[in-house]
């Protein structure tokens, strides 16, 4: 049986992590969760983006790398199905959003040279929600990094991760994505939603352990 590589995407505090743990004790997936908040430029990115976006964006695009470098070798090529709370992809998005004109062409370079090869989601679960509830969740968190969080760049993330996805579906059409809009779905503090998310996505599921 073909291992399933399954990622789940969206913007910031829409609840990625928490679908994937999910997901990864449903459907018994090895879950690899990105590496955020060991970050060093994080904090020093929310207050002052222009300054300090292309370190923040190397660190990122490396350790997503190295990360997806080991699952292939370590479960996808041993026959293990796997669960990311993230996509490679969303590499581009934040760097279009926070690069500037002479940064962005070096970092799409690079990061099309280490993406050479790199296993391909077979489902993307794409959240999405209004500006409102991201900033609500991400608010309840409370984590000492996002508290200086700008509501303009959140919105903006939140178009730029609509559009991007609009266009990975059309580039993309062998891939299955499923979208889920959270503002009236919270499957972290509603058991109901959880198991109508779950019966959502157990055809996709199926259908991949098939092929």
């Amino acid at each position: 049986m073909k291992p399933i590589f399954v990622t789940i995407e969206g913007p910031i505090g829409i609840g990625k992590t928490s679908l994937s743990r999910e997901l990864s004790k449903a459907f018994e997936l090895n879950l690899l969760e990105e590496i955020v908040y060991e970050n060093p430029f994080l904090g020093k990115f929310y207050e002052n983006i222009a300054e300090w976006s292309f370190q923040l964006e190397m660190f990122f695009l490396c350790n997503r790398y190295k990360q997806l470098q080991d699952i292939h070798r370590d479960y996808l090529r041993q026959g293990v199905s796997v669960v990311a709370d993230y996509n490679i992809f969303k590499n581009t998005i934040f760097a279009r959003r926070t690069l500037d004109g002479e940064n962005l062409p070096k970092y799409l370079r690079i990061y099309d040279i280490l993406t050479e090869g790199l296993p391909e989601a077979n489902l993307v679960i794409y959240l999405t929600a209004s500006i409102d509830t991201v900033m609500k969740r991400i608010a309840m968190r409370d984590r000492d990094v996002e508290r200086n969080m700008d509501v303009g760049y959140m919105e903006n993330l939140i178009a730029d991760y609509n559009e991007f996805m609009e266009a990975f579906e059309q580039r993309h059409p062998h891939i299955p994505v499923i979208k889920l809009q959270c503002d009236d779905l919270d499957f972290v503090h509603r058991p109901e939603d959880l198991q109508g998310v779950l019966k959502q996505i157990q055809p996709y599921m199926d259908a991949l352990r098939k092929e």
